[in-house]
Protein backbone atom coordinates (compact mmCIF):
# COMPACT_ATOMS: atom_id res chain seq x y z
CA UNK A 1 0.00 0.00 0.00
CA UNK A 2 3.19 2.09 -0.01
CA UNK A 3 2.54 3.31 -3.64
CA UNK A 4 -1.22 3.80 -3.00
CA UNK A 5 -0.05 6.52 -0.46
CA UNK A 6 2.97 8.23 -1.77
CA UNK A 7 2.37 12.31 -2.30
CA UNK A 8 4.30 12.26 -5.36
CA UNK A 9 1.46 10.34 -6.50
CA UNK A 10 -1.38 12.43 -6.26
CA UNK A 11 -2.65 11.52 -2.90
CA UNK A 12 -3.12 14.12 -0.28
CA UNK A 13 -3.90 12.92 3.08
CA UNK A 14 -7.27 13.96 4.34
CA UNK A 15 -8.19 17.80 5.31
CA UNK A 16 -9.67 17.16 8.98
CA UNK A 17 -12.17 18.92 11.19
CA UNK A 18 -11.45 20.27 14.78
CA UNK A 19 -13.09 18.06 16.82
CA UNK A 20 -15.36 19.34 18.64
CA UNK A 21 -16.42 22.02 15.61
CA UNK A 22 -19.59 22.69 13.89
CA UNK A 23 -17.64 22.03 11.23
CA UNK A 24 -17.01 18.47 12.54
CA UNK A 25 -20.15 17.86 13.75
CA UNK A 26 -21.68 19.05 10.32
CA UNK A 27 -19.15 16.45 8.55
CA UNK A 28 -20.19 13.60 10.88
CA UNK A 29 -23.73 14.13 10.00
CA UNK A 30 -22.67 14.07 6.40
CA UNK A 31 -21.47 10.55 6.86
CA UNK A 32 -23.81 9.27 8.96
CA UNK A 33 -26.03 10.37 6.14
CA UNK A 34 -24.10 8.86 3.44
CA UNK A 35 -23.64 5.71 5.01
CA UNK A 36 -27.27 5.27 6.08
CA UNK A 37 -29.10 4.41 2.40
CA UNK A 38 -30.75 7.40 2.59
CA UNK A 39 -32.55 9.29 -0.56
CA UNK A 40 -29.03 11.58 -2.10
CA UNK A 41 -31.39 14.26 -2.34
CA UNK A 42 -32.44 14.31 1.15
CA UNK A 43 -28.77 13.25 2.09
CA UNK A 44 -27.24 16.85 1.14
CA UNK A 45 -30.74 19.04 2.19
CA UNK A 46 -28.99 21.76 4.09
CA UNK A 47 -29.62 20.47 8.24
CA UNK A 48 -32.26 23.24 10.24
CA UNK A 49 -30.63 25.99 11.44
CA UNK A 50 -27.18 25.48 9.84
CA UNK A 51 -25.26 28.22 8.03
CA UNK A 52 -25.31 26.79 3.93
CA UNK A 53 -21.39 28.11 3.24
CA UNK A 54 -20.66 25.44 6.05
CA UNK A 55 -22.49 22.74 4.88
CA UNK A 56 -21.28 23.50 1.34
CA UNK A 57 -17.80 23.72 2.22
CA UNK A 58 -17.80 20.26 4.44
CA UNK A 59 -19.18 18.62 1.17
CA UNK A 60 -16.50 20.10 -1.02
CA UNK A 61 -14.22 19.17 0.68
CA UNK A 62 -15.11 15.60 1.84
CA UNK A 63 -15.75 14.85 -2.38
CA UNK A 64 -11.85 15.72 -2.57
CA UNK A 65 -11.14 13.37 0.07
CA UNK A 66 -12.86 10.74 -1.79
CA UNK A 67 -11.45 11.56 -5.40
CA UNK A 68 -8.08 11.96 -3.45
CA UNK A 69 -8.83 8.48 -2.48
CA UNK A 70 -10.11 6.85 -5.42
CA UNK A 71 -7.35 8.09 -7.98
CA UNK A 72 -4.67 7.56 -5.19
CA UNK A 73 -5.19 3.92 -6.11
CA UNK A 74 -5.60 4.01 -9.92
CA UNK A 75 -2.68 6.54 -9.90
CA UNK A 76 -0.09 3.50 -10.69
CA UNK A 77 -1.91 2.65 -13.84
CA UNK A 78 -2.14 5.64 -15.65
CA UNK A 79 1.66 6.14 -16.33
CA UNK A 80 2.67 9.52 -19.14
CA UNK A 81 3.04 6.17 -21.61
CA UNK A 82 0.00 4.48 -20.73
CA UNK A 83 -2.20 7.94 -20.69
CA UNK A 84 -0.69 10.59 -22.82
CA UNK A 85 -3.54 12.30 -23.14
CA UNK A 86 -6.13 13.42 -20.53
CA UNK A 87 -9.60 12.80 -21.92
CA UNK A 88 -13.04 11.96 -21.17
CA UNK A 89 -13.29 9.24 -23.63
CA UNK A 90 -12.68 9.52 -27.14
CA UNK A 91 -14.94 12.72 -27.68
CA UNK A 92 -13.49 14.72 -25.35
CA UNK A 93 -9.94 16.22 -24.15
CA UNK A 94 -9.34 18.24 -21.46
CA UNK A 95 -6.75 20.66 -21.74
CA UNK A 96 -4.87 22.96 -18.35
CA UNK A 97 -4.50 26.59 -18.28
CA UNK A 98 -3.79 28.29 -15.51
CA UNK A 99 -2.74 31.96 -16.44
CA UNK A 100 0.64 31.37 -14.79
CA UNK A 101 3.12 29.12 -16.34
CA UNK A 102 0.04 27.84 -19.00
CA UNK A 103 -1.02 31.04 -20.60
CA UNK A 104 -3.68 28.85 -23.36
CA UNK A 105 -5.14 25.58 -22.72
CA UNK A 106 -2.37 23.06 -23.30
CA UNK A 107 -2.43 19.28 -23.56
CA UNK A 108 -0.79 16.91 -21.06
CA UNK A 109 -0.67 13.56 -20.41
CA UNK A 110 -2.96 12.77 -17.99
CA UNK A 111 -0.66 12.15 -14.82
CA UNK A 112 0.59 15.45 -15.14
CA UNK A 113 -2.76 17.42 -16.00
CA UNK A 114 -4.44 15.43 -12.65
CA UNK A 115 -1.15 16.60 -10.65
CA UNK A 116 -1.80 19.87 -11.27
CA UNK A 117 -5.43 19.87 -11.16
CA UNK A 118 -5.26 18.65 -7.58
CA UNK A 119 -2.90 21.15 -6.61
CA UNK A 120 -5.21 23.86 -7.48
CA UNK A 121 -7.60 22.76 -6.11
CA UNK A 122 -5.96 22.21 -2.70
CA UNK A 123 -4.94 25.59 -2.88
CA UNK A 124 -8.67 26.69 -3.18
CA UNK A 125 -10.08 24.68 -0.56
CA UNK A 126 -6.79 25.82 1.72
CA UNK A 127 -7.39 29.55 0.55
CA UNK A 128 -9.43 31.19 3.97
CA UNK A 129 -11.36 33.73 1.28
CA UNK A 130 -12.61 30.99 -0.12
CA UNK A 131 -12.94 28.55 2.25
CA UNK A 132 -12.64 30.16 5.63
CA UNK A 133 -12.05 28.57 9.09
CA UNK A 134 -14.43 30.24 10.97
CA UNK A 135 -17.59 28.65 11.28
CA UNK A 136 -20.31 31.02 9.58
CA UNK A 137 -18.49 33.36 7.57
CA UNK A 138 -18.87 33.45 4.14
CA UNK A 139 -16.39 34.84 1.43
CA UNK A 140 -18.81 37.77 1.23
CA UNK A 141 -17.68 39.03 4.62
CA UNK A 142 -14.44 38.80 3.71
CA UNK A 143 -12.76 42.48 3.55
Amino acid sequence: LKHVFNKDKTFRPKRKFEPGSQRFELHKRAQASLHSGVDLKAAVQLPSGEDQNDWVAVHVVDFFNRINLIYGTICEFCTERTCPVMSGGPKYEYRWQDDIKYKKPTALPAPQYMNLLMDWIEVQINNEDIFPTSVGKCKDEVL
